[in-house]
């Protein structure tokens, strides 16, 4: 899974180390890469495995093909999809659409969050974290879990 969140800054070439944990995640699955695009909830990037980003292609297709609702899922999310491969030391190109859609201008945090992770601006994140955590205390009785059975 792709958990914690790792700080780190694009080099003179636009380059940035993607977390050697989130690296190994990948490989992990058969990857040597990551596919990003510009999220629409928030002001960061997504950044998902191949097999996830499959998954999401698979479920807008099972769409109805004459809704708009299929088009727009698709515009919004795979037609603004990147694949990016990781070079020999384990980083890649962000696009200046992407770093653009983030605000991100150097430096940017790797966010995990289970099997996808994030990659925001520190300061919009840092107050993204405090609106996210006020509101996980509100709701927190909706995340429930199946008790481990007993052995």
């Amino acid at each position: 899974m792709f958990l914690s969140t790792y700080e780190n800054k694009l080099d003179k070439k636009g380059r940035v180390s993607v977390p050697a944990s989130f690296r190994s995640h990948l490989s992990n699955l058969g990857y040597n890469g990551v596919v990003c695009y510009p999220s629409f909830n928030y002001q960061c990037i997504e950044a998902w495995s191949q097999d996830r980003i499959e998954k999401i292609s698979n479920a807008i297709d099972a769409l109805n093909p004459f809704e708009e609702k299929k088009d727009f899922f698709a515009t919004s999310i795979l037609s603004e999809s990147i694949n990016l491969q990781f070079d020999s030391e384990g980083r890649i190109s962000l696009t200046p659409k992407l770093l653009k859609h983030a605000k991100i201008k150097n430096s940017m945090l790797f966010v995990g969050q289970g099997k996808t992770f994030q990659i925001w601006e520190p300061t919009a994140f840092e107050k993204f974290k405090v609106q996210a955590r006020k509101k996980s205390n509100i709701n927190r009785a909706n995340l429930k879990w199946e008790e481990m059975s007993k052995k």
